[in-house]
Order: C-alpha cells, then structure tokens, then sequence
C-alpha cells in the first residue's frame, strides 16, 4: 500500500503520519471508555501503554492498512484510516476513526471525513469506501451521512460488546468511475 504523498491540511486539524513521539498524547487521548466503546475490540480500555508502543510499533492493525493520525494544536488526537480488501474486492475499504473526546461536538470529524475519504478513494483507487457503526453511535452515522455515505443496511445483533447485543448499521459511499 503506498505511503501517504503528503500532509493532508483540513480546517483546524493536520492529517499526517503517525510518529513515535506521539505515544503521551495517543494514551491521553485514547485511554477513554466512551471513545472505545463504539470501536473494535482491537481498541482496548484501559489503553495502557503497552498498548499504545504496539499500535505505533505496527502491531495493531492490518498490514497495508492506510492510517493517520488526526494532529490539533500540535497533538495527536485521533486517527482515520483505510483497510484496502484483497482480490477482486481490492476495490473496496473499510473506513475507521475516532477521535478523543475533548475533540467532540465540534464538527472536526465530519471535516477529517470530508478531507479523507476522497483523499483515500483517489489514493487507492477505490469504487467503494464502506464503513458500520454501533447502533448507539448517532454522531458517528451524522459524520457519515454529511460526507455523501449513504445507509445501505443494518447487520442485526452482529457485535457483542461490554455485555450488550449491537446491530451495526452499513455505510458507503461509491463512484462509478475513477478519475
């Protein structure tokens, strides 16, 4: 998967690369209940810094996974990213993000989205970027929705989380034709 070509500038926030001096600022912001609660399991809490170190070490997500960190007032705060499928679904990927809750309500999500997503459909040459959310994630959903995802469907009682049964609601945002 090629690197990044370059520092994505959005409206109050920097897309770049993760950097090991990230580590104080990925545990501040990540060690959250409510920021993992709506994320795969792969996002533990308490986020230790083992944790941390292993996630900035590569040990976290997917090789050939795409993924940055979301920088505010010089602080790593969140991360968005990309899993590119394979074969004939190498077309496709599964979008992530997440952003600490200081961060919340604000709208910065909606512009990471915004800048990413056509960002990274250009970069890999996507037709599709596809995303779910938890149920209970209304935000997450509004993000989605404000960046031309469309709801194709809902996954009922597909994760079971923290002792509670979730349906994941399915997003996508597709192109006929590449530029």
């Amino acid at each position: 998967m090629p690197e990044p070509a370059r520092i994505l500038q959005g409206e109050g926030f920097l897309l770049r690369p993760w950097r090991s001096d990230d580590l104080e600022s990925l545990l501040r912001h990540a060690n959250d209940a409510d920021v993992s609660r709506g994320l795969r399991d792969r996002f533990p809490y308490p986020y230790t810094r083992e944790d941390g170190e292993a996630f900035l070490g590569g040990r976290v997500l997917a090789p050939g996974t795409l993924n940055l960190a979301i920088e505010i007032d010089g602080q790593a705060c969140g991360s968005v990213g990309a899993q590119q499928g394979v074969a004939e679904r190498g077309h496709t990927a599964e979008l992530g993000y997440w952003l600490g809750q200081a961060h919340w309500g604000r709208g910065l999500m909606t512009g990471v989205v915004g800048l990413f997503a056509p960002w990274v459909m250009d970069e890999l040459g996507l037709f599709r970027l596809q995303a779910t959310v938890v149920d209970f994630n209304l935000g997450s959903a509004r993000v989605l929705e404000k960046n031309g995802f469309q709801e194709e469907g809902v996954e009922r009682c597909a994760v079971y989380k923290r002792g509670v049964l979730h349906d994941l609601r399915r997003f996508a945002r597709v192109r006929t034709a590449l530029p």
